[in-house]
């Protein structure tokens, strides 16, 4: 695995909202996340390759199953309003926590390549590709492969 790109406070990208800005927005969005069980906090911005920015928080649920992430919601946001293409996805959490596997997969499901900040909620982050994230990952051509269909 390819070390992070270090970056802190005074990062940005070419394209159109600066990576400051997405943990910016991740960082306002996490405070609206329903964390009564694991009290840990999560906000998600995600920019489509159009410059769209969605936002997401994690839900929890008492039976823990249902409960979704912010990376997911974000993810789910823009596909529900018909944007597939993205280009960054900015997290945080207090500790500049990584996404979990299902995040990385649903990730994975929409952008082999997307570009993952992950924050904490002092701005400081670290910058890493989805491949660095999710190696030798499974996606939908290899139920091309395997003679499935889309």
């Amino acid at each position: 695995m390819s070390q992070p790109i270090k970056i802190s406070k005074a990062g940005s990208q070419p394209g159109s909202v600066k990576w400051d800005q997405l943990i910016k927005q991740a960082i306002e969005v996490r405070e609206n996340a329903y964390a009564p069980y694991s009290h840990y906090k999560v906000g998600a911005a995600l920019q489509t390759t159009n410059g769209t920015v969605y936002t997401g928080c994690n839900v929890e649920n008492a039976s823990y199953s249902p409960s979704n992430c912010a990376e997911r919601t974000a993810i789910f946001k823009a596909v529900s309003e018909g944007d597939r293409d993205f280009e960054v996805i900015a997290v945080v959490t207090i500790d500049g926590g990584t996404p979990c596997g299902l995040c990385r997969q649903v990730m994975r499901e929409f952008a082999p390549n997307l570009t993952v900040i992950i924050g904490d909620v002092d701005g400081n982050y670290r910058v890493f590709s989805l491949p660095d994230l999710l190696p030798h990952s499974f996606g939908p051509e290899n139920l091309e492969m395997a003679g499935g269909s889309e």
